[in-house]
């Protein structure tokens, strides 16, 4: 019969462990994402997949906020972060440091998150957008691509939250390679 792991057995790293130790090339964008809950979360799998940084732009609350924490759990202090007043001032920054800028979003043109080529890039930034909005419009000329997660239902859209998390983790299959 299965039991569940201590917490000594899943080797857990200290959050000084986290930032010394090797990240997974990825940037994650959060673009006037409104719910410190969504932020706090995307903290908290970009923890799990150790993601290099995340940046939060425009609306986006920023750490020490009680709501973020409520969901990262402290991953907003493992994990790197940096907040830009504008999305568009982030994502040209990120191009310039030579990343590859994906857009994860619905668009005409959009590769289906189950067909990612294995080469995405060295450095990657994906940008998930607000809970309504999405990405900003004025984002999409600037990425390399946009990535769309395949959907069967009626909504055509899931939490940011969760996105990210379905994201992140085929990424991390990927660059982890």
């Amino acid at each position: 019969m299965a039991r569940k792991l201590s917490l000594e057995e899943l080797h857990r790293i200290s959050v000084q462990e986290f930032k010394e130790a090797e990240k997974l090339p990825l940037t994650v964008v959060l673009d006037n994402v409104r719910s410190q809950n969504n932020i706090g979360s995307v903290f908290r799998t970009g923890d799990a997949f150790r993601v290099e940084r995340i940046c939060l732009c425009g609306i986006c609350s920023t750490p020490p906020h009680r709501d973020i924490h409520k969901t990262a759990l402290g991953a907003e202090d493992s994990v790197e972060w940096k907040y830009y007043e504008e999305s568009i001032d982030c994502v040209r920054e990120l191009k310039e440091q030579g990343y590859k800028v994906y857009a994860i979003e619905q668009v005409d043109d959009s590769m289906k998150l189950d067909a990612l080529p294995e080469q995405l890039g060295e450095k990657v930034a994906i940008i998930f957008g607000n809970e309504v909005e999405g990405v900003q419009e004025e984002l999409l000329p600037l990425c390399d691509g946009s990535i769309e997660i395949p959907q069967q239902g009626t909504k055509h859209s899931l939490n940011v939250s969760c996105a990210a998390a379905i994201v992140l983790w085929e990424f991390f299959k990927i660059l982890k390679k």
